[in-house]
């Protein structure tokens, strides 16, 4: 698969990067996604260290993630019960 070569900005750094052209948007997104949550904990708290803010950042959004998931691993664990079930009454 093509690679493609990104510059991301992240709380106002450029990192380059090479990733998959398929993980492109997905890539971008992320970036966006931790400088919004940088530049709200910056508003919230009177933090100014970019370490300290990026450090916060990640590990509010590591946790809205693993939330996320065990949202969804419920739902599936939800829906095999159900089949079970529905097997065990045939």
């Amino acid at each position: 698969m093509p690679k493609v070569s990104l510059k991301l900005e992240i709380a106002g750094r450029t990192y380059p990067i090479s990733v998959l052209e398929t993980e492109q948007e997905r890539v971008l997104d992320a970036s966006k996604t931790l400088n919004d949550a940088i530049n709200s904990l910056k508003k919230q708290y009177a933090v100014n260290d970019l370490q300290d803010l990026m450090a916060m950042a990640s590990l509010q959004l590591i946790l809205k993630s693993n939330q996320n998931h065990q949202g969804e691993f419920n739902q599936v664990e939800r829906k095999l019960e159900s089949l079970e079930k529905e097997i065990s009454n045939l």
